[in-house]
């Protein structure tokens, strides 16, 4: 079963539409790609396929019958309307060529997309081809009407070839002719890679681009090739959610590291880009989150621009805000610089809201990250100001990243019902699979909620984690003597990955609980290692000022507290002083598991927690380092 974007076809689809979706879906492999009516540099094509043993294939889909066939040939069609009247159109095939040639002129001037030597220099490494396809006439009335004359044989598709219920139907027939949808018909000799079809995806889809590293451009005649590294983009399921997620009230629950604040921005985008007039507004708790999204939003707009237009001689400056309509605040600033209000003021505006005698911003489109954060009053005012005719609120949450406990009813909270209005997301993306089985372990053995955890639900359980195919190494687990030799051996670790494994020092963060205790200077500490050992270092959680100044690339090691740390993430991290966790001050020794659970699913390739001293947690993490000698040492018996 193919793949298909969106999901599912609109409502609003014809009938041979519907047709040909579910045909492609169901008969073509799984890893094909469908995309139903994409926006491409303005054109719209009806379907564009793309599979690693085929190259891309553009279908023009028509649903003329063949009473309403007046005039054909090459370059142009004459057809009755259902009025009576002629109208003249292009030859389906020619306007599915002119599609093709649309998309290949763009893809050809990517240096990782073209053959670089041989008698194919500079041409698509992979074939381009198209077709038409005509729902409502049959292989028949092509040779009776002699349509194939003007139509290609191997370049069409009649009714009785793609549907299934039709006893001319053969699959293998349908795959075959699709295979050879070119003019000058060839197989690729290597299959395009995973990296070949996210290029592919990233230069037409500038809605699911993350980023990518642009290197020197290729001289090609009279113009530059680019290129392109380190591409990245959302993948398919995210890519489809954020483009699907319908109007109005929305809900994603979703684990950690499953990309929700990366759907939250991409639909962000969408909507400014279809709603230019509208009022967008994206509200989260953490000041260092919200720095965050604003950097992801404003690397969206920039890398959403014609990428062919760069000018490559000017020299890269400081970040640029990129204007656009959405805002993005945590939010309490967002109530004191918009609202003009403390929190202590909220009841009383939303007696005044009520009683129509306030005036406040009104916002046409919300969306709130780590919705589980936020308390009931918050949800309350928010819901007021958002435009009564669009009810476009989306939530995103976690709940295994509760560390503040809010009690809350949505529908209560809000006013909107999201009962079939929620979507879960249940992949972690961001961490390799052996961070998510430690940290899932460690959170399922630790947490008061473990019997709350299901696979599927709406409100109030814990959703589990199912990890992606992405292997690395297992956590690491330090034990010294004193903290300051936990530090040394952190920053030993560091250099490593720096200097073995080319980790940049911005893709690496320390995470502490407590700054400072009556005997010891943590951060105090954690500064001294780091200057011996010459790692540059940014403290995010020095003051507000910091934490709204912060940005990741910009060659420092990050150090912060584990709350601040929500949201974000690192190829490496390095939780530190974990023996003073239960913090013996917190009263709610369960916020504790999760802020643990948080700090370690921050992590993308590499964790490593220290401790020098004893608590319930480092008891665990004990366990978990005996268990693991034992297991070497049954290796080495074995051997």
């Amino acid at each position: 079963m193919a793949i298909t974007v969106p999901e599912t076809i609109r409502r609003t689809a014809t009938a041979g539409e519907r047709q040909l979706f579910n045909t492609l879906k169901e008969y073509l492999p799984d890893d094909y790609i469908v995309y139903y009516e994409p926006e491409i540099n303005g054109k719209r094509p009806d379907f564009v396929i793309i599979g690693p043993d085929l190259g891309l294939i553009v279908l023009e889909v028509k649903d003329y019958v063949k009473s309403s066939l007046f005039q054909i040939n090459q370059d142009t069609w004459t057809l009755y309307t259902t009025s009576g009247e002629q109208t003249t159109v292009k030859n389906p095939l020619l306007q599915a060529r002119e599609y093709m040639f649309h998309i290949s002129d763009r893809l050809k001037k990517d240096a990782n997309l073209v053959n670089h030597e041989g008698k194919y220099k500079f041409k698509l490494k992979f074939p381009c081809g198209y077709g038409a396809v005509f729902t409502r006439m049959y292989q028949k009335d092509f040779i009776e009407y002699q349509l194939y004359n003007v139509v290609e044989p191997g370049m069409s598709l009649t009714r009785d070839e793609i549907d299934p219920s039709h006893e001319l139907f053969d699959e293998e027939v349908l795959i075959e002719k699709i295979l050879n949808m070119f003019t000058v018909p060839y197989r690729l000799r290597e299959p395009l890679t995973y990296e070949d079809i996210n290029a592919i995806r990233y230069h037409l889809f500038p809605e699911v681009r993350i980023s990518a590293e642009f290197k020197e451009p290729i001289p090609h005649q009279d113009h530059l090739l680019l290129s392109l590294h380190d591409i990245k983009t959302m993948d398919l399921h995210q890519e489809n959610l954020a483009k699907q997620l319908g109007d109005k009230n929305r809900l994603i629950r979703g684990v950690a590291g499953s990309g929700k604040t990366l759907i939250l921005a991409s639909r962000a985008k969408l909507l400014a880009k279809e709603h230019p007039d509208w009022k967008i507004l994206i509200l989260c708790y953490n000041i260092s989150l919200a720095q965050n999204i604003r950097h992801i939003i404003n690397n969206m707009f920039e890398e959403q621009r014609d990428l062919f237009d760069f000018d490559f001689e000017i020299e890269e400056g400081p970040e640029k805000e990129i204007k656009h309509n959405i805002e993005v605040f945590n939010f309490h600033a967002w109530i004191k610089n918009k609202l003009k209000i403390g929190e202590h003021h909220i009841p009383s505006i939303i007696k005044l809201l009520d009683e129509g005698n306030a005036i406040l911003p009104q916002y046409d489109a919300v969306m709130i990250d780590e919705g589980q954060d936020f308390e009931k009053e918050w949800f309350q005012l928010v819901s007021r100001l958002l435009n009564p005719e669009t009810q476009s609120l989306l939530l995103v949450e976690d709940r295994a990243q509760d560390i503040y406990k809010r009690k809350r009813s949505y529908v209560q909270d809000t006013g909107l019902d999201f009962r079939g209005r929620s979507k879960i997301l249940t992949i972690n993306y961001r961490n390799t699979a052996q961070i998510v089985k430690f940290a899932w372990d460690f959170y399922q053995k630790h947490s008061e909620l473990k019997n709350k955890i299901v696979e599927r639900g709406f409100e109030g359980e814990i959703i589990a984690p199912q990890s992606t195919k992405r292997k690395g190494p297992e956590p690491a687990i330090i034990k010294r003597n004193s903290f300051k030799q936990e530090m040394m051996e952190v920053v030993k670790i560091m250099k490593r990955l720096h200097t073995d494994n080319k980790v940049p020092y911005d893709e690496m963060i320390i995470l502490y609980r407590v700054k400072r205790s009556k005997n010891a200077d943590y951060i105090a500490t954690i500064k001294w290692a780091l200057a011996q050992a010459d790692i540059p270092y940014y403290w995010i959680t020095e003051s507000a000022v910091a934490k709204r100044n912060y940005k990741k690339d910009d060659g420092n090691v990050k150090v912060s507290t584990i709350d601040s740390s929500k949201g974000l993430d690192f190829q490496a991290v390095f939780i530190v002083n974990v023996d003073n966790m239960p913090f013996a001050l917190e009263e709610d020794p369960e916020r504790e598991a999760s802020l643990l659970y948080i700090a370690m699913t921050r992590a993308q390739n590499y964790l490593s927690l220290s401790y020098s001293g004893e608590s319930e947690f480092t008891t665990y993490l004990d366990e978990v380092r005996e268990k693991r000698s034992r297991v070497i040492r049954l290796r080495e018996m074995h051997r």
